[in-house]
């Protein structure tokens, strides 16, 4: 599949609201957002700011999806993904994340890390960090409040400028303490 990325900016406003209300993302802190709810975070500036960017993801030509690079002032951002229901569970994930890869490294040449969050509980996308190349670095325990009330532990992945540039996997030593 051809995945590509297409930038957003204002005048995707209407669309950016119709695709958060219209898609339900059950991993997401806020898993069905109301029109209003999307248009207040468009008009709060989430998809277009000097720290954030927004992207329409295209497959083979047909929008699936959008995506936001946040944290663009670090050397080490982060970034948020949602498929449309419609599209997932098709294999699109590692392709779209190894396009956000080449977006990242090859457009922003101060970035030495690029990161992604999900929940423990998101198997599917946990999967596709490890086969797009990122290694697991943190599991915070209970970090990420559900819509249901509870709460359940954040993972995250993060892959290096370096590991991208040489197609390698640089793992680290979870218990590092000496006794």
């Amino acid at each position: 599949m051809s995945i590509t990325l297409h930038r957003m900016t204002a005048a995707d406003a209407d669309a950016v609201t119709a695709f958060l209300s219209a898609n339900r993302f059950p991993f997401h802190m806020n898993p069905a957002p109301t029109a209003e709810q999307a248009a207040s975070r468009v008009a709060a500036g989430d998809f277009w700011s000097g720290e954030s960017q927004g992207y329409w993801i295209r497959s083979d030509g047909e929008d699936v999806g959008m995506t936001v690079l946040e944290d663009l002032g670090d050397d080490n951002p982060v970034f948020d993904l949602r498929l449309a229901e419609g599209w997932r569970g098709k294999g699109l994930g590692v392709d779209v994340v190894r396009a956000l890869c080449r977006l990242v490294f090859t457009e922003m040449p101060g970035i030495v890390r690029f990161e992604g969050q999900t929940r423990e509980d998101n198997i599917a996308m946990r999967k596709t960090f490890v086969r797009a190349g990122f290694v697991k670095e943190a599991h915070y325990r209970q970090a990420w409040p559900t819509a249901e009330g509870s709460r359940v532990a954040s993972v995250a992945y993060a892959i290096l400028r370096t590991d991208w540039e040489n197609e390698t996997v640089t793992p680290f030593e979870w218990n590092d303490l000496p006794g």
